[in-house]
């Protein structure tokens, strides 16, 4: 059969979702994503595993960044954007008219493609979101958050001696820690990271590798990666999007030795993507 001919097989059923994600921290349902008049993401439904990385995957446009993003609301700043369906974080529905969009994006991380320190000092850039949220009280909670964060974002020996100058000032792989150290200093429960290696050298990436696989001991992670093999080094299960349709997912070893459709089978021999 070819390409063509499986386009229109349906999405992944939600029993097929939940499979073998243990216990799910976040689940979506019926998950439909529209730009304007343009559906970008079509009946979703997939389960995210409690502290496991899961991983999303497919060509660019399929829609997997655009599915990162209901996870926390990110596309609410979006002109046009309309979410439908039903996301759940600890089975609470995180698109309820009640629910306080700055505590989910507390409680769900987010890490992006390219480093973004703020202008700010190292130590600024870290103890801004918990001042924000009114966790630090005095100089020693900020110091205590700031020595906690770099150290389990691999960061602290390099930065201890530098937290008053710029986050600006360091590498590529050190701003992108940053990045996540200042995520995770607000102890939230997802982190999630849009293609958080892409920019970065073979040697950054492998230390962001390295830091995945600590970090999902505490947290839930989802990554966006068009890396099929930083997939299968970092993650327990993969979910495989394909023209806004997620086709299939499972454990990351299975998907990758073997997959159940035939569209996941030619992505991952590179006839498409």
């Amino acid at each position: 059969m070819s390409l063509a001919e499986t386009e229109g097989t349906a999405p992944v059923q939600a029993g097929q979702a939940a499979q073998a994600a243990g216990e799910a921290k976040m689940t979506a349902r019926d998950a439909n994503v529209y730009y304007g008049d343009a559906q970008a993401l079509k009946h979703v439904d997939l389960d995210i595993g409690t502290n496991e990385v899961t991983s999303l995957i497919g060509p660019s446009g399929c829609g997997k960044s655009t599915f990162l993003r209901c996870l926390n609301r990110m596309n609410d700043v979006i002109d046009g954007c309309r979410v439908k369906g039903d996301i759940r974080l600890d089975e609470e529905d995180i698109y309820h008219p009640s629910l306080d969009v700055v505590q989910l994006r507390a409680r769900v991380g987010m890490v992006f493609q390219k480093p973004n320190p703020f202008p700010k000092s190292i130590y600024e850039n870290i103890v801004y979101g918990p001042r924000i949220h009114g966790m630090v009280h005095n100089k020693g909670d900020m110091d205590e958050i700031v020595e906690s964060s770099l150290r389990r974002a691999g960061l602290w020996e390099e930065a201890k001696d530098r937290l008053e100058q710029p986050g600006t000032g360091l590498s590529g792989g050190q701003q992108q820690r940053l990045c996540i150290a200042r995520a995770i200093a607000v102890n939230p429960e997802v982190i999630l990271m849009d293609e958080p290696c892409s920019a970065l050298d073979p040697i950054a990436t492998s230390r962001i590798e390295e830091l995945i696989d600590e970090l999902r001991q505490n947290f839930t992670i989802v990554i966006v990666t068009h890396s099929m093999q930083q997939a299968a080094r970092v993650s327990q299960r993969t979910a495989f999007f394909h023209l806004g349709i997620l086709v299939e997912v499972g454990p990351t070893e299975e998907i990758f030795t073997n997959p159940k459709d035939k569209r996941t089978q030619d992505y991952i021999t590179g006839r498409f993507g």
